[in-house]
């Protein structure tokens, strides 16, 4: 049997890994400012990590639902104080496109309606109602296409509200990324937000916030939506929930009242899983990696703002975006063969910046170093044929 060949595959093979750094079968050192696709939070093989998961799996593995699991209790006491949501309920899953499917099916439980905003930019997974809300059309088979998704201008509040106004009560949910990652890191405006927050009040529409990317600290705060001051209804979360351990889960307003069975999954919850997820809470606490995401982050994007040969720096915290022209397009690949640093990309020419929250400041400083000398490289070659 040969894999399915859906990834386009570089030519390396890691094999360890240790804070923001990683290294190669060949012992070549790598700067990791991709995270697996922002799912590195606490940075590779970090020891509290490594201990809780080795102690859990010493006692237990893997138990259904069926039975009590303390540890999720524990885990929801601790997220629920972390992302000072003390009053939301947890329900627990393994992927992000679970997560999403779930908020869904829960908003929908709850008004009874059928109808979805979604945004032009907007990824929000690959499974079927997920990418059905989903802006990119050649991921949706046609069995995913859904008549009830309506998509809108990113970031319009004329739209937005000429929407509800004119279905506003068929309306189910409004979701949207706090701050867009395939989308090329497009962030949400506050007023945009608390728009959304209020016209769902007005109309008792569901306010999702999809957080799989953009939340669990990356932006600096727990969730990027927080920058509003407005709260959704459920908060949905994935990546860098288990530091690379497959956890998801959506955090539930008080509102929303569970019956037995309204949602349900094999693996969420299992004990390795919330091992996992206490361990990345834990170490996010004891480290203030929310305290250094926002200031590492800070500071890349002023260092960034700098360089006059980029078209736009986009985002928050450790969740960063380097829009650039077309003449630069190969500086990621540069990054990455010649310079030994994982970079991610949106589509045309964004370079993604998704690593550990505990990514240092000297670590911050090796990146705008190559990636100077590449913009450097790039004048001296423009200068040379002109």
């Amino acid at each position: 049997m040969k894999l399915f060949d859906v990834y386009p595959i570089n030519n390396i093979e890691i094999v360890k890994g240790q804070g923001s750094l990683v290294w190669d079968k060949n012992g070549q050192e790598y700067l990791d400012l991709y995270g697996g696709h922002a799912v590195i939070s606490v940075g590779h093989t970090h020891p509290h990590y490594v201990n809780r998961l080795t102690d859990q799996l010493n006692k237990l593995g893997f138990y259904s639902n069926s039975i009590e699991i303390p540890l999720q209790i524990e885990l929801a006491e601790k997220l629920g104080k972390v992302s000072g949501r003390e009053d939301y309920q947890l329900f627990l899953i393994s992927s992000g496109a679970e997560a999403i499917e779930n908020a869904l099916k829960l908003a929908s439980f709850y008004n009874e309606r059928k109808k979805i905003i979604s945004f032009t930019g907007a990824f929000h997974g690959r499974t079927s109602l997920a990418v059905a809300v989903t802006n990119n059309p050649k991921l949706v088979a046609p069995v995913n296409e859904n008549e009830n998704v309506i998509f809108l201008p990113h970031n319009d509040e004329a739209a937005l509200e000429k929407a509800f106004a004119e279905s506003g009560n068929e309306i189910c949910a409004v979701i949207i990324e706090g701050i867009q990652g395939v989308g090329g890191i497009k962030v949400a405006s506050e007023s945009f937000l608390q728009k959304i927050r209020s016209l769902c009040d007005q109309y008792n529409s569901v306010f999702i916030a999809d957080s799989v990317q953009c939340g669990y600290g990356r932006s600096g705060k727990f969730y990027s939506q927080d920058y509003a001051g407005v709260d959704a209804d459920i908060y949905t979360m994935a990546k860098g929930m288990g530091n690379g351990f497959p956890i998801a889960g959506i955090s539930i307003a008080p509102k929303f009242k569970a019956w037995h069975y309204m949602l349900g999954t094999t693996f969420g919850g299992n004990h390795l899983a919330c091992a996992a997820g206490l361990a990345v809470l834990e170490v996010m606490e004891q480290e203030n990696l929310m305290q250094n995401a926002a200031e590492v982050g800070s500071y890349l994007l002023t260092e960034l703002k700098k360089f006059d040969r980029i078209k736009e720096v986009r985002g928050r915290g450790l969740m960063i975006g380097i829009d650039l022209p077309d003449e630069l397009s190969h500086v990621k690949k540069e990054l990455l063969f010649k310079h030994h640093i994982f970079t991610g990309e949106a589509k045309p020419n964004v370079i993604r910046l998704l690593p550990a929250l505990n990514l240092s400041k000297a670590h911050a400083d090796r990146f705008l170093e190559a990636f100077s000398q590449e913009l450097k490289a790039e004048s001296l070659k423009q200068r040379a044929t002109a």
